[in-house]
């Protein structure tokens, strides 16, 4: 059976690889905007996580006949009142190092006890088929803000992010451990069970 080709609408390198990972290499050929010489102009205009992720699968659907998939994910803080939410990627300025990103939600929350860190991954990911249907998933993975950053594993806010099923942050654990429980390993495999019922993989 030929491999069912994707093209992930991202230009991050680690989500690209986190989704080679999920996916069955003998029944996907996954590529990147990169990959697939794609060049979009995407406005991110959407007010929720599920809504941007359509934007992004929409937008470079039109310029390939392939199934295009598309994240859009994020960190919630509740203390923060929600915050960075939709706005992760661009919180405090859209080219601002994690480093410091990450440092400041930790100032933001100095005076916060833990039980009041409560925060969560979210990803929704959307997917448009050649024919125009369209399909998307939301994945949510529970932690907490940490007090202070560790691990040199993860990206983004993963080192600040700890889950309880470990004791440390998701920067510090293996991406097995990670792609096991994380927003996007959830998002991903509702997506994958989603196509392969379609297809009839």
């Amino acid at each position: 059976m030929a491999k069912q080709k994707l093209v992930f609408a991202t230009g991050n390198a680690n989500k690209t690889r986190e989704f080679k990972e999920i996916l069955d290499p003998e029944k996907y050929e996954v590529l990147s905007m990169k990959d697939a010489g794609i060049e979009a102009d995407i406005v991110e205009d959407g007010k929720t996580f599920e809504e941007n992720a359509l934007i992004k699968a929409r937008t470079v659907a039109k310029l390939t006949d392939a199934v295009v998939v598309a994240d859009d994910s994020g960190l919630v803080v509740d203390a923060l009142n929600g915050e960075p939410g939709i706005y992760s990627a661009r919180y405090l300025g859209e080219d601002t190092p994690y480093e410091i990103k990450n440092q400041k939600i930790i100032e933001r929350l100095s005076d916060v006890p833990k039980e009041k860190r409560t925060a969560r991954f979210v990803c929704a990911m959307a997917a448009v088929l050649p024919d125009g249907e369209e399909i998307s998933v939301t994945g949510v993975m529970e932690g907490y803000i940490g007090y202070e950053a560790a691990g040199e594993n993860g990206f983004g806010y993963d080192p600040i992010f700890y889950v309880d099923q470990y004791g440390t942050s998701t920067a510090n654990i293996t991406p097995e451990q990670k792609n096991e429980i994380s927003h996007r390993g959830k998002a991903l495999r509702g997506i994958r069970d989603a196509l392969e019922q379609r297809f009839g993989m």
